[in-house]
């Protein structure tokens, strides 16, 4: 976690990031961390305790070991330190006390507010964005999950380098790179600037190839999952796809965008899009950064928002999803609600009623459990009837030793009924657009649709 407080991380310092996996793969703890809540005085106690144990969740993701915790209710922040000064010494006693060397705050911290907290701590304090800036920067593993975390992180560190400064290169080339005077702090913000635009060019030709892949798949059905971290999107793509993924009880586990194609059954598939994660509070460089890989959902027929229903603030996760949504213009797209894990609730029919209930003639919703068996079923009824409603009805008389198109019919289509009269056949059958145009070049086809 000591990434968003040096540059020189920021810029990829492989040593560091090398070793902090080494210790998250190994169970290792590195910091010993306070952790600071200052939410609204109104906000209820309930929602309280959910946000400082997700922020719990998040230290201990990144590998620290959380020895405690002071939280301030307020009607207002503190200019100079977020929290009261009376709170400020506090939190110095508790640090102190319990010999920790690192805070961290679930609100956003201005770089003057991090930077007075640091002088009256005399330990490293960090907010919430940096600390989901630097798992990213852990959990990356494609080349293009790379690239945008850390043009998220340099956009997060530019206004902070005061705060932060360290050399960010020893390498100083060129004649006249350096103006009269100028300070170090200077020449370290212009290599930032020039590596955030190498950053964006970079990202912009891996969204062009990835708008070429998508090309590639016009015509098939596409479906992308979207949802609060650790939902459960990857257990699903997994259960309905049967593909090897990593899944993880944990936030984050993936990054990286996974499409498989699905066998939906009665002659149909569709290929399906795992999308990263979100969160409450997910930093906005952060969303600005992927939003070429969410561009997966934008290209899609059906967007399934996963919902843990197992959990006790579901509600309030939706929400977050459904705001993330609207920052990447994608309420347009048709939706439905998936809710996962109702293996997990005790009174899943009373509570699936009142779900239904209350959620008819909005967004449609679906029941599910991915670990159990047939558990998904609902998922692939969904997809198959949207399928199903994209292919035209038609009838196709042909020869009966056409066999080559009958397979392909009963391949890529869905067959309703077939008869035989005598060297002829009659099918009626759903078939998608390409099928479509292919038997209608085939002089020993008839066709008319329904």
């Amino acid at each position: 976690m000591r990434g968003g407080h040096t540059a020189a991380c920021t810029l990829k310092s492989r040593g560091r990031r090398a070793k902090l996996k080494a210790h998250l793969e190994h169970g290792k703890q590195i910091d010993r961390a306070v952790l600071v809540g200052a939410p609204h005085r109104l906000l209820e106690e309930r929602v309280v305790r959910e946000h400082m144990l997700e922020l719990e969740r998040l230290t201990e993701t990144a590998g620290g070991k959380v020895v405690g915790s002071l939280i301030q209710r307020l009607d207002t922040a503190t200019p100079q330190t977020l929290i009261g000064s009376g709170k400020v010494i506090e939190l110095r006693h508790l640090v102190a006390e319990l010999e920790a060397d690192l805070v961290i705050f679930d609100d956003d911290l201005k770089p003057n507010q991090a930077k007075n907290l640091e002088q009256a701590m005399d330990v490293r304090v960090m907010d919430r964005s940096e600390l989901i800036l630097d798992i990213f920067a852990v959990r990356a593993r494609s080349r293009e999950a790379k690239l945008q975390v850390e043009l998220a992180q340099l956009e997060y560190l530019l206004p902070r380098l005061a705060r932060m400064w360290t050399h960010l290169s020893r390498i100083r080339g060129g004649i006249g790179l350096r103006g009269p005077g100028e300070t170090q702090i200077e020449t370290d913000r212009r290599l930032i600037g020039r590596r955030i635009s190498e950053l964006k060019k970079k990202l912009k030709d891996v969204a062009a190839q990835r708008a070429t892949q998508r090309k590639g798949r016009d015509g098939q059905f596409r479906a992308a999952l979207v949802g609060y971290t650790n939902a459960g999107k990857s257990s699903v793509l997994r259960g309905l796809s049967g593909a090897d993924l990593l899944v993880e009880d944990r936030l984050f586990a993936t990054l990286d965008p996974a499409t498989r194609q699905v066998d939906l059954g009665s002659g149909y598939t569709a290929l399906l899009t795992d999308t990263v994660g979100f969160i409450r509070k997910l930093p906005h460089h952060l969303v600005a950064s992927f939003r070429s890989t969410l561009e997966e959902a934008r290209e899609a027929d059906l967007i399934l928002h996963v919902i843990d229903l197992s959990h006790p603030d579901w509600e309030a996760q939706r929400d977050v999803v459904n705001e993330v949504l609207g920052e990447l213009d994608l309420t347009d797209r048709p939706q439905i609600l998936l809710f996962n894990k109702v293996d997990r609730i005790t009174h899943a029919e009373e509570q699936i009623h009142e779900i239904r209930a209350r959620s008819l003639g909005e967004t449609p919703a679906v029941f599910v459990s991915a670990v159990e068996e047939g558990g998904l079923e609902p998922v692939l009824e969904v997809l198959r009837a949207r399928v199903r409603g994209r292919h035209p009805r038609v009838t196709i008389e042909l020869p009966a030793d056409s066999g080559e198109v009958i397979a392909a019919v009963h391949r890529e289509g869905e067959v309703l009924s077939l008869e035989e009269n005598g060297s002829r056949l009659r099918l009626t059958a759903r078939i998608p657009a390409a099928l479509l145009g292919r038997l209608k070049r085939d002089p020993e086809v008839e066709l008319s649709e329904l």
